[in-house]
C-alpha cells in the first residue's frame, strides 16, 4: 500500500476454522481465496478482484484466534532489535518466507503485538480504501506517550498530533490526507481492554453488512454500533469463530 516507512501493509486472520473464515470473508466482503504451494504451510491469500487484500493461516498452536497487522520494515532484523532496545518484547524473531519477504512479530510497551514486514517479491495488500478493502488502521494504546516514541522510533513513523484534549488524543502516521494509521489514546475508553491494534474494512452500507455478517453466523458486540462518526458510519463484528473486525460504511442521511 505505501512505501513509507512503518506503513501498515499486510493484514492477517489465524483462525483454528479456515473452512469457516473462507465462507464467511467471502460471502461478506466478496473476497475470494488463492492457496499457496506446500512450502508455505498451507498459508492462503484473501483476494478482492483478483488483488490480495489480506492472508489466511490455520491456528494449530491453541493460541487465541485473531487478526493480525503488520507495518512494513526495511530491515526486520534491525527493526526487531530497535524494539528490544525502546521497551518492546519479540514475539516471533526475524524469519524469511520463501522469496516473498521476512517477517517478525513484536509487542510495543503497552503489549499491543503487532507484525514486521520487510518486503522482497511480496509488497502487501495491494487495495486501500475501496469497497472490500482495508480502508484505515489504528493503536488503541493505554499508554499513549510511550506508544508514539516506540513507533517514531523503531518503524520510522512520522508523528503528528491530530488532537491533544483530554477527551480525544491522537496522532497519525504521516499528515492530514496523506495520514496512513493512527495511535488512539484508549485510557478511559473500550472498558479497560487491553491495547491493540484495529483495521477497518471499507462498506457500502455498514448496517446492511452488520445484518449479512449476522445471517453467515457472525455476532454482533454490545455497544459497538453502528454508529455515526465525523469519518463514517463504523461498527464493530465478531466472525463465526468470535474475532473481532471493524467495518467502516457512508453516514447515514
Amino acid at each position: 500500500m505505501s512505501n513509507v516507512p512503518g506503513a501498515p501493509t499486510w493484514i492477517e486472520l489465524f483462525t483454528t476454522d479456515t473452512d469457516t473464515a473462507r465462507s464467511f470473508y467471502g460471502e461478506l466482503f466478496g473476497w475470494t481465496v488463492q492457496d499457496s504451494g506446500p512450502e508455505y504451510g498451507g498459508y492462503a491469500q484473501f483476494l478482492r478482484d483478483g488483488a490480495p487484500v489480506a492472508g489466511l493461516m490455520r491456528n494449530e498452536i491453541g493460541a487465541p484466534d485473531t487478526w493480525s497487522i503488520y507495518l512494513r520494515s526495511a530491515d526486520a532484523a534491525a527493526t526487531v532489535a530497535a524494539a528490544r532496545q525502546h521497551g518492546g518484547q519479540v514475539l516471533v524473531e526475524p524469519m524469511q518466507v520463501g522469496d516473498l519477504g521476512h517477517m517478525a512479530v513484536v509487542a510495543d510497551p503497552a503489549g499491543a503485538a503487532v507484525g514486521v514486514w520487510q518486503p522482497l517479491e511480496f509488497e502487501g495488500t495491494a487495495v486501500r480504501a475501496e469497497t472490500g478493502a482495508p480502508s484505515w488502521f489504528e493503536l488503541h494504546t493505554t499508554d499513549y506517550p510511550a506508544a508514539i516514541a516506540f513507533y517514531r522510533d523503531v518503524f520510522g513513523w512520522s508523528t503528528h498530533t491530530m488532537s491533544d484534549t483530554p477527551e480525544f488524543r491522537y496522532t497519525t502516521l504521516g499528515r492530514d490526507e496523506d495520514a496512513l494509521a493512527g495511535i488512539m489514546d484508549a485510557t478511559g475508553h473500550f472498558d479497560g481492554q487491553p491495547s491493540a491494534w484495529v483495521f477497518y474494512i471499507q462498506v457500502e452500507d455498514a448496517d446492511a453488512t452488520l445484518a449479512r455478517a449476522l445471517e453467515l453466523g457472525g455476532s454482533r458486540l454490545p455497544d459497538t454500533g453502528p454508529h455515526d462518526t465525523p469519518y463514517g458510519r463504523l461498527a464493530v463484528l465478531a466472525d463465526p469463530a468470535g474475532v473481532q473486525l471493524s467495518i467502516v460504511g457512508s453516514e447515514r442521511a
